[in-house]
């Protein structure tokens, strides 16, 4: 069931309120110092995140609260327990929905353990920044029902819960402001995003013709002005179609800085009506090559935090994917490969071998030379019975396998999916918790050592 905004007539109220309570809060912290009994308030920004930006939000919130002297720090909402809640007097959270209403992967356990039943939050003061996309039926689902929740134990609102639609400016500008009166400031950092840069498809490359499914395309792109930005392996490209610029796509990065280019793996996306999508139609069909005279594409690069390989750097890696979901795979892949890892395991699914096996001769090169010490693969058609029964994915490579996948996560391994949100998402996340045990699945993804990049 989804739940419903407040009625808006409550808005300039609540306004006045959360003025007043700010006015409050700050005279209560002044008069504790004067006393000598405490400098300032503790203030948590718990961010619920599954691509970065609920990280990020939560990051520019602690130090606009720091720029109005009031001590305050991010935290993922995996590491909040009923403990941390008890002892928490202000909260406010960034949380993202993930899928049809789903809490992020981080949040999952909290949801599942905390929101589940009765906690007393009559002490706890609180506000919810919600991420989501109103082309899902459940827009922002998980945040509002954070909000919820947490209204239901007793917590009282700081201002009401702010709904972002695919990071809306104004909606953010809204929390800002809020946030700025919390801490007694106009002086908060700049949270504009990087300017969009032009850049030139220099090469576009079919990957799989002759197949049954949708054309899927390898695109290397250049700036126009020669000066190529750094990124990591995981993070994302946000493309701003022409048709449709205030609504970017993101990609993922297929590729490293040291290669020269920024690589992308699109398939392109048809509409009900058959007109190619805003941005994989561009990028695929509508936007002429070359370097020196092809069409600008309005790109930027974005951070993604939760995808890179940070403290996973050096543990073995069992990569999981499906479709164009190789890209951010290839990325993480490369990156271990220049850094002389070799415990790199690679399972990914697509439909025949004759047609999808995307970029075949580089991965079997890399498993020749020894960088890659497994390549399972699932070509789903090719085993599929005569009503598409029997078909073979990546959820079966991996409970084939259950017994070596046990032994490489006790070795240490972490576990990186990337691909499509519908279908492989959801049956890896279910051979996963059979083969190793929800309570392990739980605990890989607190330990930040099982991340998803899905769509």
């Amino acid at each position: 069931m989804m739940l419903t905004t407040e009625p808006l007539r409550w808005g300039g109220a609540l306004l006045l309120s959360a003025g007043w309570l700010a006015l409050s809060l700050r005279t209560w912290y002044a008069q504790r110092a004067a006393s000598g009994k405490a400098a300032t308030a503790d203030w948590l920004v718990v961010h619920a995140s599954q691509t970065g930006n609920a990280e990020a939000l939560a990051r520019h919130t602690a130090a606009i609260l720091a720029t109005g002297g009031l001590q305050a720090r991010a935290a993922c909402i995996s590491r909040l327990d009923e403990a941390a809640l008890a002892g928490a007097t202000n909260i406010l959270f960034v949380a993202s929905t993930y899928g049809e209403g789903d809490a992020p992967d981080v949040a999952a356990r909290f949801a599942a353990r905390l929101m589940a039943r009765e906690v007393d939050l009559r002490h706890l003061h609180y506000a919810v920044l919600a991420l989501g996309d109103d082309n899902y039926i459940n827009y922002c689902g998980f945040g509002r029902a954070l909000d919820a929740w947490l209204a239901k134990q007793g917590a009282t609102r700081l201002f009401e819960r702010i709904d972002v639609d695919k990071n809306s400016a104004a909606a953010l500008a809204a929390w800002q402001h809020h946030v700025g009166r919390l801490a007694g400031t106009a002086d908060a950092p700049d949270w504009a995003a990087p300017a969009y840069g032009e850049w030139r498809i220099g090469e576009r490359q079919l990957l799989n013709p002759g197949s049954s499914g949708a054309p899927l395309y390898r695109l290397s792109l250049v700036p126009a002005d020669g000066a190529l930005p750094d990124w990591e392996a995981g993070d994302l490209a946000q493309v701003g179609p022409p048709s449709d610029p205030a609504h970017p796509r993101e990609y993922s990065i297929a590729s490293l800085p040291g290669e020269g280019r920024l690589e992308l793996l699109v398939r392109l996306q048809r509409r009900e009506d058959g007109t190619p999508g805003a941005a994989s139609g561009w990028l695929c069909q509508g936007a002429a090559t070359g370097i020196d005279g092809g069409d600008p594409v309005q790109l930027r690069v974005r951070a993604h935090e939760r995808f890179r390989l940070g403290a996973n750097a050096r543990r073995p890696l069992i990569a999981i994917g499906n479709g164009s979901g190789l890209a951010g795979l290839r990325a993480l892949l490369k990156a271990r490969i220049h850094a002389g890892e070799h415990a790199n395991w690679l399972l990914f699914g697509e439909r025949q071998i004759r047609h999808d096996f995307l970029l075949r001769e580089e991965l079997l090169g890399w498993q020749d030379a020894g960088w890659l010490q497994r390549i399972d693969l699932a070509f789903s058609r090719d085993r599929a019975g005569p009503h598409g029964t029997d078909r073979h994915y990546v959820q079966h490579l991996l409970r084939e396998q259950a017994a070596l996948v046990v032994n490489w996560i006790e070795r240490g391994a972490a576990i990186y999916v990337c691909g499509s949100l519908q279908g492989m998402a959801g049956g890896v996340h279910e051979a996963l918790a059979e083969i190793l045990g929800s309570a392990t699945l739980e605990q890989l993804v607190a330990d930040g050592r099982y991340r998803r990049d899905v769509y």
